[in-house]
């Protein structure tokens, strides 16, 4: 359908948008793998690229300590002597951890440029990109259950670093599988870099977050050094409050104008994420240049809404903007699960899905 013009002025092309909800991808193990990079939001970023608070001297100290941290991972196999196989066959061992950390975690609150710094490491370590990995926790673990724990420790083994980007202790028997296979790699010799959130209301408690991590993950408490990075979220620093959501007329126009949008009744949504793992969500998204949701409300219950916040880390990775109607995203949650172990997952979600309701703005103005 066409959308009728005024004389003088350029016709619309409409389309039929997208939809999630018609998407069941199969994702190969090789591609999981492949993957392990900074996502595209993180694509460009550099030490240099990041602007530390002047308020902040933590930020400053952070960059200095990682930048070190990066130097110091050189090395003949780092310089890339050779291609590995997809599983690390064939290629040689990486040389013993030697004395004194091979890690460090980045301690702090949400939004104060902590998976800016991890990715700027993994781009300034000299290493081939086939050398060093990075993923966040769960990618981690849809790894480990895509290929196997002995196929992952040896298919990791070889590499130079290994970056995980919001750990999560949050789930006992995932924090173990995790913590057993990094006590492999570093046994490997593979340096380690790790972030996690402080909750907003921990902010003021000093190393709570950095205590947590190394309390879980036991024996590798001395290979990690801690850096806290103190600061607001980057997110709303200076910038308005996310916008209201629209209307369901305003976001279903903006998704029939707008080339590879998708859109969806979000109930509908959620209950399309049950029947895809979540290891796929990023493949779920795959050329989608916005998603389009009507009727936001509350979700229901506890295992809906740890599929949304997965969903959410892949659109902001990916930054892709969400534009909406119903309830604004700071009210997906209840205060429950606000209160509840998730809710690190909850906030975050809350930020990201802020920040890309922002992003999405101008897909109503243009429609």
């Amino acid at each position: 359908m066409s959308s009728s013009s005024s004389a003088g002025e350029s016709p619309i092309a409409e389309a039929t948008p997208l939809s999630l909800c018609s998407r069941e991808p199969r994702v190969p193990a090789d591609r999981l793998v492949a993957e392990m990079v900074p996502p595209p939001r993180f694509d460009a970023v550099r030490f240099g690229t990041y602007i530390p608070d002047p308020n902040q001297p933590s930020q400053t100290e952070a960059v200095h300590v990682l930048e070190s941290f990066a130097a110091g991972l050189g090395g003949a196999q780092a310089a890339g002597s050779g291609r590995r196989g997809f599983f690390g066959l064939g290629r040689p061992k990486a040389p013993k951890t030697p004395a004194g950390p091979r890690g460090v975690y980045l301690d702090g609150g949400y939004g104060v440029g902590k998976t800016h710094l991890l990715a700027s490491l993994w781009h300034a370590t000299p290493a081939e990109p086939s050398l060093k990995a990075f993923g966040t926790f769960v990618e981690l673990t849809n790894l480990v259950g895509a290929l196997g724990f002995q196929q992952t420790v040896q298919t990791l083994s070889g590499h130079r670093l290994l970056c995980i980007d919001e750990f999560e202790l949050d789930d006992p028997g995932d924090t173990v599988l995790v913590s057993t296979l990094l006590g492999k790699l570093v046994d490997a010799g593979v340096a380690l870099a790790a972030t996690s959130n402080t909750l907003p209301g921990k902010l003021g408690e000093g190393r709570f977050a950095a205590a947590d991590f190394l309390r879980e993950i036991q024996g590798l408490s001395a290979h990690f050094r801690p850096l806290r990075i103190d600061g607001e979220d980057y997110r709303h620093r200076g910038l308005p409050e996310a916008p209201a959501p629209f209307d369901d007329e305003q976001v279903t126009r903006a998704a029939q104008v707008t080339a590879g949008a998708s859109l969806d009744d979000f109930p509908r949504l959620l209950e399309h994420l049950a029947k895809v793992h979540p290891s796929r969500y990023g493949a779920l998204t795959d050329g989608v240049t916005a998603v389009c949701l009507t009727d936001v409300r509350p979700v229901p219950d506890q295992s809906t809404a740890l599929r949304l916040v997965v969903l959410a880390d892949r659109l902001y990775d990916r930054e892709v903007p969400v534009l909406a109607s119903g309830l604004p995203f700071d009210q997906l949650f209840s205060e429950e699960m606000l209160k509840g172990g998730y809710r690190k997952k909850y906030f975050r979600a809350i930020s990201r899905l802020t920040a890309l309701a922002r992003d999405a703005k101008g897909l109503v103005r243009t429609a």
